[in-house]
């Protein structure tokens, strides 16, 4: 099966490299650079990715749904979507994509909270990720563990049938809104996160309650 690997980049060169290293053997590398004021896009050039740009930031969802329409039109048959700043572990891609192989789901999600081993910090997990995964589960009828997690794997028809509209953070609830209306199956397998210092705190958590909100008022 033609798989490719959609990495959004924005101002990502510390990790982007041994991103690419990890992840290729996996894959077509695809780079979104969205709007970079560092080195990233050349960094990805360099080690001989296809990279598409964003002349200016405009966040994830937007980078995402850029790769996802130029490997939707490539043929792609799964497309998998790995962040650029090392939180992910490309070993777990296999088991990511096998249920979409095996054709038992059109899209399946990485979860922090399958086999958990305690790797989520406490405050993040119970004051903002499971806080939020109630949340989108009562507002969209899913049955999910986990929120806002960016490392998900999609088939050629979940890439026909989904289309991102939310440039920023709330795209991941956009997505499972679109898989629920479309019917599509769905299944979560666990994965491990690599925390930094920074991340979605409660703010973000915010901002992104917004952008659902006025994106369903704006419908």
């Amino acid at each position: 099966m033609k798989t490719f690997i959609i990495i959004p980049c924005y101002n990502e060169s510390a990790h982007l490299a041994e991103v690419i290293n990890n992840v290729k053997e996996y894959g077509e590398v695809i780079v979104v650079d969205d709007g970079s004021t560092d080195n990233s896009r050349q960094l990805a050039q360099n080690l001989g990715v296809t990279v598409l740009e964003h002349l200016i930031n405009r966040g994830q969802g937007a980078a995402l749904e850029t790769g996802d329409s130029y490997a939707l039109n490539k043929g792609a048959d799964i497309v998998v979507h790995f962040d650029a700043d090392g939180q992910h572990q490309a070993g777990e891609i296999p088991k990511l994509i096998k249920p979409i192989t095996e054709g038992r789901a059109d899209i399946v999600m990485g979860s922090r909270f399958l086999n958990q081993t305690g790797q989520t910090p406490f405050f993040k997990k119970w004051l903002i990720l499971k806080p939020a995964a109630l949340f989108q589960n009562l507002m969209y009828g899913a049955k999910l563990t986990d929120a806002h997690n960016g490392f998900r794997a999609l088939s050629h028809k979940a890439l026909e049938k989904i289309r991102i509209t939310q440039d920023r953070m709330a795209h991941p609830s956009e997505i499972i809104e679109q898989i629920v209306n479309n019917e599509l199956r769905y299944l979560e397998v666990p994965v491990t996160i690599r925390y930094y210092e920074f991340g979605q705190g409660l703010t973000g958590g915010f901002k992104i309650l917004r952008d659902i909100i006025f994106g369903k008022i704006n419908k």
